[in-house]
């Protein structure tokens, strides 16, 4: 075996022997340098994607906690409406007491606080069903759901089971009870 020079070496075919072909180590040193350029592309391209991927996951923690916000302060101020819908029957009410410092009859005095507390009435129950509030109607058939049967009296002017009378009220939230009417029933 002789000794070859580096030049000679450089100049040499390599045979690669998986495809039986011959490749010079120009040949080589431009694959690896191309290899070398392909991996720094795809490295550079792995860094933007993880930079993207940050970006993206921030962005996603900032609408959370911005969607977290927006939901408790909706939470907190959902009676706003319904707060500012009960002033004027506060008004209603102011205006009724005031009625009532005046001097004059007794009797139109009593007629004026009569219908203030009566106009009052209506306005607040206008107001509760703007709101989806609204009274269990006395003539409504007796319903366990909404109806709280305190008393059963015998009647001749109602069937088995019908509502006699009310003593109290009821009110339901759309179709939720917010409270039983309390009512006699027909034996």
């Amino acid at each position: 075996m002789s000794k070859q020079t580096d030049e000679e070496l450089q100049n040499e075919p390599l045979l690669n022997e998986e495809e039986g072909i011959e490749i010079h180590t120009d040949e080589a040193e431009a694959e690896a340098e191309a290899v070398e350029n392909e991996f720094d592309l795809l490295n550079e391209e792995l860094i933007a994607l993880k930079d993207k991927y940050a970006r993206v996951h921030a962005d996603f923690d900032n609408i959370k906690k911005r969607l977290e916000r927006e939901k408790y302060t909706a939470v907190e101020y959902s009676n706003e409406k319904f707060a500012k819908d009960m002033i004027p029957v506060l008004d209603a009410l102011d205006g009724a007491m005031k009625s009532i410092e005046g001097e004059g009859d007794k009797a139109e005095l009593f007629d004026k606080l009569k219908e203030g507390i009566e106009l009052t009435h209506k306005s607040f129950l206008t107001q509760l069903e703007k709101h989806g509030v609204t009274q269990v109607s006395h003539d409504e058939p007796f319903d366990p759901n909404i109806h709280n049967a305190i008393q059963a009296m015998d009647s001749e002017e109602v069937e088995s089971g019908e509502i006699v009378q009310t003593f109290q009220t009821g009110y339901k939230y759309k179709n939720r009870p917010l409270r039983e009417a309390m009512v006699v029933v027909a034996n």
